[in-house]
């Protein structure tokens, strides 16, 4: 939203089509979940500014341990270097000046977000112009706090976990760039709402304004080769 506010063209890349998630109860007598999700998703870029909304057409791998990971149509498992080729098209054709992918971890282990980030900087490298490369995480330290512990039924003193075990985010030490979006907390709301059939939108979406502006209010991001304490800026 900062970025279209700012007058660049925004472009979303869904991996997959999201078919694993939880069944919309209100389905379509002859609608899919996917086509379900990508409307979802194409309702939220309107929210949002999106320019243009592309899918690359993997299978949705499903959380850590479904059966759905050894899907052989799963973006799971599909080759890096394919998947990334199909990106690098993109980005030629866009002439990105910057792609943002998730963190090492896929910030909470969804085996779909960590395959995104090895595919991420593939794609980068395979571009005609390699584009600055930002990786979107959470900040631990920001999120151990009581409010948030609570929200998320973490015990005292130990950490949130996510999809695999892992502690979801990364300490604010190994971070770039925080960004303030608590102005925009009324469209991230209605962003999310849009994605209705998906549980943690929608619980998100709910949350209370203290709890939803501790968990999103602030956007956290890793550039490889900036050195440094954390800065609070927005990096564009």
């Amino acid at each position: 939203m900062k970025a279209v506010a700012a007058g660049h063209r925004v472009v979303v890349v869904y991996a997959t089509d999201g078919a694993h998630g939880n069944v919309p109860t209100d389905l379509g007598e002859i609608e899919t979940v996917e086509q379900r999700r990508q409307t979802e998703a194409l309702a939220a870029a309107e929210v949002v500014g999106t320019t243009r909304v592309v899918f690359l057409g993997f299978r949705d791998s499903g959380m850590t341990g479904w059966s759905q990971n050894e899907d052989p149509d799963s973006f799971h498992l599909a080759e890096v270097d394919e998947a990334a080729r199909r990106l690098a098209v993109l980005l030629d054709d866009e002439q990105a000046d910057v792609l943002v992918g998730y963190d090492w971890h896929g910030s909470y282990g969804h085996p779909d977000h960590v395959k995104v980030h090895a595919v991420t900087y593939r794609a980068a490298e395979l571009a005609r112009r390699t584009p600055r490369v930002l990786e979107s995480t959470h900040n631990t330290d920001a999120i151990a706090s009581d409010l948030i512990n609570e929200l998320m039924d973490v015990p005292e003193g130990e950490q949130w976990l996510g999809d695999d075990g892992l502690p979801v985010g990364t300490p604010e030490a190994e971070i770039t760039w925080q960004v303030d979006v608590r102005d925009l907390t009324d469209r991230k709301r209605q962003a999310l709402r849009a994605h209705a059939s998906q549980n943690d939108a929608s619980m998100l979406a709910s949350l209370p304004s203290p709890a939803f502006e501790a968990l999103l209010g602030f956007e956290y991001y890793i550039e490889r080769g900036v050195d440094g304490p954390m800065r609070c800026a927005w990096p564009f």
